[in-house]
């Protein structure tokens, strides 16, 4: 069971969507995209697996997804949560907040992706939060502004807090199992490219294949092959746009040795086949 509340300004876009469970719910296994996201958890608790690392994600945090980052979010302890997104393009902070862009921009680029604010930063990130709730459920005059603005003004107190020691970022998981997988994760991310597969990868690390499947999953919420292929086809992407290689080239430089399943594994998490992204990107 859900209840849902969104909004949408005009170009160039600023997205809202508050959801609150009662229930267990975790994110569909495929998952990165070309706006910023910003994540705050009203209520509950959740396991954010972001970049290569999984960070236990409390009430009152706030979450900052950098452009095509993978990240995917399970449930932890009770059932059910509550949280906002923002999503937003860098055109609408250009156009808005273009002299403020490396300010407002800090906390996505960040190691630790997780903001956890004392007490006196809290109250202000939570009244932030009510006035966007208010002004998603009352159409009243003048709500583009002021959604715009407490945005802005949510953005503001998180870059001011990244290098302050007045706020503190929430660490990954430190349980053994998260730590070794979180290297297998750094590790694919490093080497996408070349032959992987979970036999070798298990001899790497010094464990059973059975193992490292099972551990994987549990530990980042994805397949092995899942999160491979993710990481595979979003190095794609940016080579289908950056570059004018072949496409069967790009298809041997992330790593497939079959360009059929290159094709079907891209078309599969893209919704397009390679050709027709290139074309309309």
């Amino acid at each position: 069971m859900a209840t849902r509340l969104s909004y949408e300004s005009s170009e160039p876009p600023l997205m809202l969507e508050y959801v609150k469970r009662t229930d267990d719910f975790s994110m569909d296994a495929d998952h990165y995209h070309a706006c910023y996201e910003i994540y705050y958890l009203m209520s509950g608790e959740r396991s954010y697996f972001i970049r290569d690392s999984s960070y236990h994600v409390r009430k009152g945090d706030l979450v900052f997804i950098n452009t095509r980052e993978l990240h995917k979010t399970t449930g932890v302890g009770s059932p059910g949560h509550e949280r906002l997104v923002i999503y937003f393009y860098i055109e609408w902070l250009q156009k808005h907040y273009e002299e403020h862009l490396e300010l407002l921009l800090a906390p996505f680029l960040q190691r630790q992706p997780v903001i956890r604010f004392t007490v006196k930063e809290q109250m202000l990130a939570e009244q932030l939060i009510q006035r966007l709730m208010r002004e998603m459920t009352h159409a009243a005059a003048g709500r583009d502004l002021a959604i715009r603005q407490a945005v802005a003004d949510l953005m503001l107190l998180a870059s001011r807090q990244v290098d302050s020691s007045d706020v503190s970022s929430a660490e990954p998981f430190d349980s053994p199992l998260h730590q070794k997988m979180s290297e297998v994760a750094r590790y694919i991310n490093e080497h996408y490219s070349e032959p992987i597969h979970l036999n070798g990868l298990a001899e790497r690390f010094y464990l059973s294949p059975y193992y490292l499947s099972r551990s994987f999953r549990k530990a980042i919420g994805l397949t092995m092959n899942e999160y491979l292929n993710l990481v595979r086809v979003r190095a794609a992407e940016q080579l289908l746009k950056d570059t004018e290689l072949p496409v069967t080239e790009i298809a041997a430089n992330v790593g497939y040795d079959n360009f059929s399943h290159f094709g079907k594994t891209f078309k599969k998490i893209t919704k397009a086949s390679p050709r027709t992204y290139r074309n309309t990107r």
